[in-house]
């Protein structure tokens, strides 16, 4: 009678330690639901916050003085256009208005009417305080790292889209003003 007791108290016991341990799992699998969700969008963020860092550091191009070695047969405003959208876009927009306040407009403006300038501009880059339609804004754009043909090319497109007007500009223009610098 006593065994069957025991035996009945450890059956019990047995059941009872059986469901605690299973709310106990239950319980580790609602909390590693929820830490798997935070630890998921954490690393959702962290992705998008990379990529959208990438993006902008590629899309703004380089540090460096030096033209990349890629050549470009046209220096055209049909191939400037795909050098705009890979390299110009992200400040200056597709439709070449800028950003106000932040990065100033290549649509109608009187800043790239001095082509040396520009063509300086792109391959060193600028900081500080410029003027632009009467509009100052004050922000950095660093060194492209384009080859001559390729700012020929953007130019070239700049100068026929946007509300601009302007010559087509050739490599050796390009070429001239980097030897001066």
């Amino acid at each position: 009678m006593q065994s069957d007791r025991f035996c009945c108290n450890s059956l019990v016991r047995a059941v009872s330690c059986a469901c605690q341990k299973q709310k106990i799992n239950k319980h580790r699998i609602i909390i590693n639901n929820r830490t798997t969700t935070i630890i998921k969008m954490k690393k959702v963020l962290l992705a998008t916050v990379s990529a959208c860092s990438i993006f902008l550091l590629v899309s703004c191009g380089g540090n460096s003085n030096e033209p990349t070695t890629r050549k470009n047969p046209y220096a055209s405003a049909e191939s400037g256009e795909a050098i705009y959208k890979r390299t110009c876009f992200a400040c200056h927009q597709l439709d070449g208005k800028g950003i106000a306040n932040t990065f100033p407009p290549l649509a109608k403006s009187d800043f790239i009417t001095d082509r040396v300038q520009t063509i300086t501009q792109i391959i060193k880059g600028k900081s500080g305080e410029v003027t632009v339609n009467g509009n100052k804004f004050n922000n950095v754009m660093p060194p492209q790292g384009l080859n001559d043909e390729e700012i020929a090319a953007v130019l070239t497109y700049m100068y026929s889209n946007f509300g601009n007007s302007g010559a087509p500009v050739t490599a050796d223009e390009v070429k001239a003003v980097r030897a001066k610098l």
